[in-house]
């Protein structure tokens, strides 16, 4: 398995174990006295599910699984694809920070970084699909 793929599939395992305890802080605020910022983690949750744990497990498995792009380039350029993982995750992690304090705060000045945090998710996904397409070809 190359080393990119298994990068992004033990980010989509450990972000899939910290949506699961998101998910548990959920659930237990409505029956235990927790503190209020865990009334804010339900984006947090989604993005962590779905980005975090599906997206990169998606990312990883395409990357190592899809047809082989070149004998010189077997997986399209590496370039892009560490491109793709480190954009997909400094995204996700700004919004995993800045979600909750915005949410509790109302903080003008961590608005911008929601929307870098989105920019940078989509520019990820982008770069996925750049690299991949010529990948998906007819036999």
């Amino acid at each position: 398995m190359p080393r990119l793929a298994r990068w992004f599939i033990k980010a989509g395992l450990l972000y899939f174990a910290l949506a699961v305890v998101a998910g548990v802080l959920i659930q237990a605020r409505t029956e235990i006295d927790l503190p209020s910022w865990a009334g804010t983690l339900n984006p947090v949750y989604v993005h962590l599910l779905t980005v975090g744990w599906i997206t990169q497990l998606i990312f990883g498995v395409a990357y190592w699984m899809f047809p082989k792009f070149s004998k010189e380039h077997p997986r399209g350029s590496e370039k892009l694809g560490w491109a793709t993982f480190i954009l997909l995750n400094i995204g996700l992690i700004l919004r995993i920070i800045c979600e909750p304090r915005v949410a509790l705060r109302s903080e003008p000045d961590l608005g911008w970084l929601l929307a870098a945090s989105a920019v940078l998710q989509t520019v990820a996904g982008w770069l996925f699909v750049l690299n991949t397409w010529l990948r998906v070809k007819e036999r």
